[in-house]
């Protein structure tokens, strides 16, 4: 909405914020249920494990934050969550089934982001073909507000759910919960903390998604944010962690290839995907030798 000018930064941040906080009623808690006990053997975990997975989730999102990738904060919490596991008590603690579907969403969210867009973009090529370029863009610039709540709808059911599945996990593990559930005051904190975070606004990232990929108009913000939220809501109802900024990735380069292949500047995709490869491995590094380092200082960990 920034890069298109349909709304200034500081609205824009606020309605993307508030639609955050909104999906914190009636979008259910599946992915949360699954990051946290789905993916690690809760026996294995204490709460140095979760300290240490944290950790290197944040020296990753703080890194590549700095340089402007759109990073997957949900795989890097994935990463270093399964790296101080696997640095306190071994491979074993990895439970398979709730990591197929994880990395194999890794390759398929932007891929669906991508076709959603062009199939959106093309549609919408072939049914305003004969309206003035000036109608269609006043058209779609008031879509789009109705496109990027549904996506920030999506971005808060999603993202905020892997914060409450750790957050579940740590209250079940320092025996505060005698059962692994979500209580409702977590997921208020929850979509409180992601609201907060996108007011903050992360200028380095939405300049890197809204400038640097394609040049977006609210028609091609319309389509990706349409393709994303489609995909990210359908796969939170599923509960599968997939990652929000993959999905609105390939939106965007899905919109911008169906205008012509150059308009997307592939060199940044390139040093995106990336990114994106290394982040769980990276994370999950950063996270074992925390770990490590917090088992010298206190061995009771």
């Amino acid at each position: 909405m920034v890069s298109t000018r349909v709304l200034s930064p500081r609205v824009a941040v606020i309605w993307a914020a508030f639609f955050n906080f909104v999906a914190a009623f009636g979008l259910g808690t599946a992915v949360a249920k699954t990051m946290g006990k789905g993916m690690i053997r809760l026996e294995a975990v204490n709460l140095y494990v979760i300290l240490a997975g944290l950790l290197g989730a944040i020296v990753w999102d703080v890194l590549t934050w700095y340089y402007g990738l759109p990073v997957s904060s949900s795989h890097a919490l994935i990463g270093g969550y399964a790296g101080a596991a696997i640095a306190k008590a071994g491979w074993s603690v990895i439970l398979p089934s709730g990591w197929t579907k994880t990395l194999v969403f890794i390759f398929l969210s932007p891929g669906i982001g991508l076709v959603l867009g062009a199939i959106l973009m093309t549609s919408a090529y072939w049914l305003f073909r004969r309206w003035p370029p000036q109608r269609v863009d006043r058209y779609f610039r008031k879509l789009q507000l109705l496109s990027a709540a549904a996506y920030s709808l999506g971005h808060g059911s999603n993202d905020a759910q892997k914060t409450m599945g750790i957050i579940a996990g740590t209250l079940f593990t320092a025996g505060i919960l005698k059962q692994f559930y979500i209580p409702f005051w977590v997921i208020l904190m929850a979509h409180a903390a992601i609201g907060l975070g996108t007011l903050a606004g992360g200028w380095r990232i939405v300049k890197t998604m809204g400038m640097r990929i394609t040049k977006l108009k609210p028609l091609g913000g319309f389509c990706a944010e349409t393709a994303a939220a489609a995909s990210i809501l359908g796969t939170a109802v599923a509960g599968i962690p997939v990652s929000t900024t993959h999905t609105i990735a390939g939106g965007i380069m899905g919109v911008g290839s169906i205008q012509r292949l150059s308009a997307v500047r592939w060199g940044v995709a390139r040093n995106i995907a990336w990114a994106w490869i290394l982040t769980i491995p990276a994370s999950g590094l950063v996270a074992a030798l925390v770990f490590w380092a917090l088992h010298r200082l206190f061995p009771a960990a």
